[in-house]
């Protein structure tokens, strides 16, 4: 039987595999795993390396979730990765502002910035390779300048004349001369010298704290938190006022003592055995439960004898993932502020229940569940709908802003997985600080994240904001054990998609046979039933976008059980990359859509 067309083959291996959004950051992943480095070295360098040649997708001044498995410790670990709220983020704050939503840019939305802290404890804990070597690519890139993506130069047209007008530190990086002919073509080569001095000045000045390893890192970390990146950005916010989406010029919340007080984090992932794997996520700070959810809702389905992208299959996968995502709205959020009920949440008992709401047709409300016998409250945006429309971009999920008759500004995320010939397996997440999202912190060449957009501004729930509060991330890498050892690490961008897009990999390879090439290639689907965690926060109840390549047969019968859909691009949903350990070999696959992901291993 001929095995069915992909756009690239699944590598195999037995050295070591990098898969990423973008092909100098796996390139970048490969050189440290060739230079003796481990997984978690080149999973490192790979996102400092994203954090430069992909700055309309995250940055230093976003976040970073991370799961692994550590061969040497013989267990999975989640690196928490999500900055929290400042102190003087408060409702009170915001009510003085007369705002019931946190924007979506500008400086008001910033949480503590995570990525580098993160990257660092990894390194340090994990990694084996001195800060020089992770480092030196990223430096290498926004020194000497890298090819320009089509994406890029898109994001950067489409808020120019913000950048001109408002944000004037972001025209000096990203417009220069300040003409509309200075936005950065497709192919060309563009430099940050500013990033790259500031991270040439972190590495100087961990350098110079000594030769110990431990001692460069940990001062590479003072610099960032409590050293001159933490001065220059408390400096800007304390008396920057930026206009954001609201219309207005706000000043930020964030100042240097939230920077000084936080530490990335350690936590054991929450797990749900399925079909002889158990399945590892964050837990519910971010979203990744839902992707657990939704498998406790499956298992009580013969997927097995549903053919891989039917309308039988599709209705069943988004009529449990509506389950999952109205009790994601009602339940999760920081764990550090109130109980989570994750416990009777992935329960089968609870499972069972709910898997009876799943009917032949879509079902047209928001539907939380009652865990525990616990009475859920929704959010009152979770209530409001839009009109059913498109998607603001379909391959990002990901909405910046929408105001007026002002074009939507779209940002997005990135993700890596290492595996390596040691034994380890690492899937991250790097997303927030983009180009679009906040001006850039002169002297650094960075701006600030908006995660703070994911809080709600209604008091007495779950994911309420709280100074000290991580806000409800989408960010989702996953992990999947076979018998205790690591199998297989994945992950995609896509916001609230992430764990609709990255479910359908993981069925079409669990249970259809697919290989991670034939499973990421496959037709993908989502729904927008569910509130946006983007603002404006909005929802579209019944939406379903689903690729062309699906087919108008299966597109016609979706309809027909009541689903609002609409029909996207043939390759435009999804930029999944995954990795494997399997029958003595090391797998990667990578994502075509978009043109830029790629996975490099031998």
């Amino acid at each position: 039987m001929t095995p069915p067309f992909t756009t690239r083959p699944e590598l195999a291996g037995t050295f070591g595999m990098v898969a990423s959004t973008h092909w100098l950051a796996s390139a970048a992943g490969m050189a440290v795993l060739e230079q003796g480095g481990n997984a978690f070295d080149a999973a490192v360098a790979a996102g400092l390396v994203l954090q430069v040649v992909e700055p309309h997708l995250n940055g230093p001044g976003g976040e970073v979730p991370v799961i692994g498995f550590d061969a040497t410790r013989g267990e999975p670990f989640v690196l928490d990765g999500q900055g929290s709220a400042p102190a003087a983020a408060t409702l009170a704050a915001f009510g003085t502002l007369g705002l019931d939503l946190v924007p979506g840019n500008g400086l008001l939305a910033a949480c503590v910035p995570a990525a580098f802290g993160t990257w660092l404890l990894l390194l340090r804990d994990r990694g084996r390779l001195p800060l020089r070597a992770v480092m030196e690519h990223a430096i290498g890139y926004a020194a000497g300048g890298y090819p320009v993506l089509p994406a890029i130069t898109a994001g950067i047209a489409s808020v120019a004349g913000l950048f001109r007008e408002h944000w004037p530190s972001s025209a000096e990086i990203y417009l220069a001369g300040g003409g509309a002919a200075c936005v950065p073509a497709p192919g060309s080569r563009f430099a940050n010298p500013v990033l790259a001095a500031t991270y040439q000045r972190i590495l100087a000045e961990a350098e110079a704290a000594g030769t110990d390893r431990d001692e460069q890192i940990e001062a590479a970390r003072v610099a960032f938190y409590e050293g001159f990146v933490a001065e220059a950005i408390a400096a800007y916010l304390a008396t920057a006022e930026v206009m954001d989406v609201t219309g207005e010029r706000n000043r930020g919340l964030l100042g240097h003592e939230d920077l000084a007080g936080w530490r990335a984090g350690t936590e054991r992932p929450v797990t749900l055995e399925y079909a002889g794997l158990t399945v590892c996520k964050t837990d519910a700070w971010g979203q990744g439960p839902v992707f657990l959810q939704q498998l406790s809702l499956l298992s009580g389905f013969d997927l097995g004898a549903m053919a891989p992208g039917s309308a039988e299959f599709i209705h069943t996968v988004v009529e449990c993932a509506k389950l999952a995502f109205a009790d994601r709205e009602a339940w999760y959020g920081d764990p550090r502020f109130g109980e989570v009920p994750l416990g009777d949440l992935l329960s089968p008992g609870y499972a069972a229940e709910r898997r009876g709401l799943v009917g032949a047709s879509a079902r047209p409300d928001l539907v939380p569940g009652a865990p525990g016998g616990r009475v859920p409250r929704l959010p009152g945006y979770a209530t409001a709908s839009g009109i059913c429309a498109p998607p603001l971009d379909p391959g990002t999920g990901e909405p910046m802003s929408r105001t007026g008759d002002a074009s939507a500004r779209a940002g997005d995320t990135c993700h890596l997985d290492v595996a390596d010939r040691f034994g380890n397996l690492v899937a991250a997440t790097p997303s927030g600080g983009w180009l679009q999202s906040s001006p850039v912190i002169p002297g650094l060449g960075f701006c600030l994240g908006t995660r703070a957009q994911m809080f709600t501004l209604e008091p007495g729930l779950p994911n309420s904001l709280a100074p000290g509060k991580r806000p409800r991330t989408t960010l989702s890498p996953g992990l999947a054990l076979r018998d205790g050892e690591p199998y297989l690490a994945f992950g995609t961008p896509g916001g609230d998609q992430q764990d609709q897009w990255t479910l359908a990999f993981f069925l079409n390879h669990l249970h259809f046979g697919m290989n991670l090439q034939q499973a990421i290639d496959a037709p993908a689907f989502h729904s927008r039933h569910f509130p946006c965690s983007f603002y404006p926060r909005e929802s579209y109840p019944l939406a379903v976008d689903v690729e062309a390549r699906v087919g108008q047969d299966e597109i016609a019968a979706l309809r027909a059980r009541g689903h609002k859909v609409t029909v996207m691009p043939p390759w435009s949903l999804g930029r999944i990359s995954a990795v494997a350990r399997s029958r003595g070999f090391l797998y990667a696959a990578a994502n075509p859509r978009g043109m830029q992901g790629y996975a490099a291993g031998r």
